[in-house]
This record gives structure tokens, C-alpha cells and sequence, in this order.
């Protein structure tokens, strides 16, 4: 007498394994090289942006602070568990706070918060375009992590 082995199905959620989420691991350390990238160049530099920017030199230091902490977080998410796993969770969390800063972005860009000059307003509408990038690479990450 034969067997018949029925497979199973589960609606749990997925752990990607190190080999299926190599465009999220990528998409994430990038985001997190860029922001931090970014956030050193600003908490730096604050003082002599502020003037060609509009935006006071306070803000433009914290907001540096901010992505430094961010991309240290990112990066963590982004190398995974000690089993090498990401963490799927965590990766929709830096997703949504990517979207997030869009949003945040765009609003200031259109309704001039702080007083941005053009320069000001064309770097805050780039950088929200590259994060926006970094979310898109991260989700299509994500999907190709599930399969």
C-alpha cells in the first residue's frame, strides 16, 4: 500500500531566507548609507547650509541627527538576525517611515515650511525622490522575498 503525501499550506507570515532577500538587503543598506550619508553631511554643515537652503540651521541639524539614528537602525534591519534573516516586520516599518518622510517632504515643499528658498525647495523635492526610490526597491524587495 502507497502513501499519498498532501501538501500543506500556511498563512504565517514568511521569514525570507538569506537567499531570496537580496534585493531587500541591498535596497535597505543602501537606504541606510544614504541617510546616514546624508545626515552626517547636514549635522555638519548646518551652518553654512541654512543661508542657501532657507531653513535654519537648527532644523537642518536635527534632521541630520535623525537620519544618522535612522540609518543606523536601517542598516540593522537591513543585515538581519543573527540566522541572517530580515525581518519582514521591520523592513515594512522602514518602509512606511520612508513614505512617511515623503509626505513630510512634499508638504513643506509646497506649503514652504521654514521659508526654503528654490535651492532649499529643489533639495528637499531630490532627496524625497530618492527616499521614495529606496521604498520602492525595499517593497519590490519585499515581494520577491515572499515568493
Amino acid at each position: 500500500m502507497s502513501t499519498i503525501e498532501v501538501p500543506t499550506t500556511t498563512t504565517a507570515a514568511r521569514t525570507p531566507t538569506a537567499a531570496s532577500d537580496a534585493l531587500l538587503r541591498r535596497a535597505l543598506q543602501l537606504d541606510a548609507a544614504a541617510s546616514g550619508a546624508l545626515g552626517a553631511a547636514l549635522a555638519v554643515a548646518s551652518p553654512a547650509l541654512d543661508e542657501p537652503l532657507g531653513l535654519p540651521t537648527a532644523v537642518l541639524a536635527a534632521v541630520g541627527a535623525v537620519l544618522v539614528a535612522f540609518a543606523a537602525a536601517v542598516w540593522r534591519v537591513g543585515t538581519g538576525t543573527a540566522a541572517g534573516r530580515i525581518s519582514t516586520g521591520a523592513a515594512r516599518a522602514v518602509v512606511a517611515v520612508n513614505l512617511l518622510w515623503v509626505v513630510d517632504s512634499a508638504a513643506l515643499a509646497v506649503f514652504q515650511w521654514g521659508s526654503p528658498t528654490g535651492l532649499g525647495t529643489v533639495f528637499v523635492a531630490l532627496q524625497a525622490a530618492a527616499v521614495l526610490a529606496f521604498a520602492d526597491l525595499q517593497l519590490l524587495g519585499l515581494h520577491r522575498a515572499r515568493r
